[in-house]
């Protein structure tokens, strides 16, 4: 076996604390990727410790296991689903897509020990450029939008570093139900809405996030003051919370001129070489 796998970061939209309660997101790839190759040998593993009890755990042959990675670690941009759903594919091939996302959601749980849902396997696995991908985990149904183009997207490190592992990831199971409920709703409303309209329903959803108890002070006032700034339609912090990336809505390309726009991308890809 020699395979390359390549799997691209996710940002979502909106919908988010809500896969593990069937409800519904809106995610979409990005031009940020990690990298697997798996070279077959005779005996033994060399890679990365994770890497390769990763490969183990899925029956992988011997292999040297090499992993190259744009996507951080910690940040919200599902690091960890990236790298199962990638040992998923490079072991299995051109696998069921849906059963490739519970394959890698299975090794998320019981060798890197984070009670994920599905969200980021499936917003990766259905990716499709130039769309986003609107999940209903009521039914696992997959519905894709057009990606307009006046929605520009900028991704702003809030530099708070989390391990949803070490989390208390359902932290108010009380407001649980009614944070789903409207985040559902604003899941309907983003989609093909203008940008102010958009914005708007970004800064709700981060409202939510606070009362859910997954965000920081520490967030929240730097989304605080990215909601002030000029020509930012909305934001909101992006991923399981507790730190990592927020996610900007911003008017034109020159509103937070540090930062690049996000590009969308495709589905992960698998390359046999040899």
């Amino acid at each position: 076996m020699h395979r390359r796998v390549i799997v691209p970061a996710r940002v979502n939209i909106i919908g988010e604390h809500t896969d593990y309660a069937q409800g519904l997101a809106l995610p979409f790839a990005i031009n940020r990727y990690l990298v697997l190759t798996i070279k077959g040998r005779e005996t033994g593993y060399s890679g990365d410790e994770t890497v390769i009890a990763l490969w183990q755990a899925v029956g992988g042959q011997p292999a040297d296991l090499t992993v190259s990675s744009e996507i951080a670690q910690g940040k919200g941009m599902s690091s960890s689903a990236a790298i199962c759903l990638a040992i998923v594919i490079g072991k299995y091939g051109n696998i069921d897509s849906f059963d490739a996302c519970k394959k890698a959601q299975t090794l998320e749980h019981e060798i890197l020990k984070t009670p994920c849902g599905l969200l980021d396997q499936m917003a990766m696995m259905f990716a499709k450029s130039q769309h986003c991908t609107m999940i209903d985990f009521s039914t696992m149904g997959v519905e894709y939008h057009d990606l307009p183009t006046n929605w520009i997207f900028k991704l702003v490190d809030s530099t708070v570093h989390r391990k949803l592992s070490e989390m208390n990831y359902n932290a108010n199971n009380d407001y649980l139900s009614q944070h789903v409920t409207s985040e559902n709703q604003r899941v309907r409303q983003a989609i093909g809405a203008k940008p102010e309209t958009l914005g708007k329903l970004l800064n709700q959803s981060h409202n939510s996030l606070k009362q859910l108890g997954v965000s920081t002070p520490e967030v929240d006032r730097l989304v605080e003051n990215l909601q002030q700034s000029v020509g930012v339609l909305g934001a909101r912090m992006m991923g399981g919370g507790f730190g990592g990336m927020i996610l900007v809505l911003v008017e034109n390309d020159e509103v937070l001129p540090n930062y690049s726009p996000v590009v969308s991308s495709r589905a992960p890809l698998l390359e046999e070489l040899g």
